[in-house]
């Protein structure tokens, strides 16, 4: 692949931004709450960080267009569920507008009625701490409270594909 130089002036081009951002690999998760109504709610991201280790804080951001911005902002808590390889079929499907998405899926709740996946890789229980409005994105950051992992392969994402995401042992 040829080696790209882009100014970040006039002549930006978003399309030739989101490719160069495809060069950092992700994790993808499916970040889950309920509604203002109980019902529980979820979506693909693939903008989870940590942001500190005391106290425990993570982040991640939704588009200023999504339709599930109202229920999350409106939330007091959220989950984020750390897919594992084998659950690519979770992520295309919570990364649709699909109705009742939770219906068929393995799943339960945490300590405080978020949705949690059955089979993740990883999952942070997490308390809305701030939201910060960032260009066209909300920015969520929440306290974990609680968290669990299991030894399990994680899906990535790396230049708009799937990837595996494994460990490598060092030389």
């Amino acid at each position: 692949m040829p080696e790209t130089t882009a100014p970040a002036g006039p002549d930006f081009d978003p399309r030739d931004f989101r490719n160069a951002l495809g060069a950092f690999a992700t994790g993808v998760t499916i970040v889950t709450t309920r509604t203002a109504e109980g019902e529980p709610i979820g979506l693909t991201a693939n903008s989870f960080s940590s942001v500190s280790l005391s106290p425990p804080l993570v982040l991640w951001s939704l588009s200023l267009r999504s339709p599930n911005l109202p229920n999350f902002l409106q939330a007091t808590h959220f989950a984020i569920n750390v897919l594992a390889r084998d659950q690519i079929a979770l992520s295309q499907r919570f990364s649709k507008p699909v109705p009742k998405k939770f219906e068929g899926v393995a799943h339960g709740f945490g300590a405080h009625g978020m949705p949690l996946l059955d089979g993740s890789a990883a999952q942070f229980e997490c308390r809305t701490e701030a939201r910060h409005y960032a260009g066209d994105h909300v920015i969520f950051i929440g306290q974990v409270l609680k968290y669990s992992y299991a030894e399990r392969d994680a899906l990535g994402y790396f230049r708009g594909r799937y990837a595996a995401m494994a460990a490598i042992d060092n030389p």
